[in-house]
């Protein structure tokens, strides 16, 4: 349960109780049935750009957007966003880039969405503080919800690869 600290007993609670049971991974399935299409960079790119525009006008424009294996839970880190600096003549120049963890090509749409919302956010709001996370909540007003969501999905996906291979996982069903 390492994915959901912080949250109170009475969840997490609730959360063990679907654990137990062995329907954690049929719960996240019918909450969030459908899959995305973003399979590529170029697509992810395109994705967080339209996002970017409706919400982010003003914010640096972003030069590479795209899936990394290498980001995982493991790592503690689902996405990231970074700023490469160069020098170019006399000028300091800053690129913005995001990367998404490579398990969000699998993963329910709005987990990708919140996933995005959240290193786009960064553009403006370096900190998780009040404002950051008003502005995730502005471009998607459900951002808690999913983000909770999110966390249980790592937690079943940790559980399935963590269960005996022929154990009659869910892994098919989310």
């Amino acid at each position: 349960m390492r994915f959901l600290g912080g949250y109170p007993p009475g969840v997490l609670e609730q959360v063990r109780e679907l654990i137990a049971a062995g329907r954690l991974g049929d719960h996240i399935a019918r909450r969030y049935p459908g899959r995305h299409t973003v399979q590529t960079d170029r697509a992810l790119y395109e994705y967080t750009t339209d996002i970017k525009q409706e919400y982010l006008r003003s914010a640096p424009p972003l030069h590479k957007v795209g899936f990394d294996a290498r980001l995982d839970s493991a790592q503690r880190a689902l996405g990231l966003h970074t700023a490469i600096s160069r020098v170019q003549g006399s000028k300091l120049k800053a690129k913005k880039e995001i990367r998404v963890a490579s398990l969000f090509k699998e993963a329910p749409p709005e987990f990708l969405r919140m996933i995005v919302v959240h290193e786009l956010a960064h553009l403006k709001e370096s900190d998780h503080d009040k404002a950051f996370y008003r502005l995730c909540e502005h471009m998607e007003p459900r951002y808690h919800q999913l983000e909770f969501d999110t966390r249980l999905y790592l937690a079943w996906r940790e559980l399935e690869r963590a269960a005996p291979a022929g154990a009659g996982t869910q892994a098919s069903q989310a």
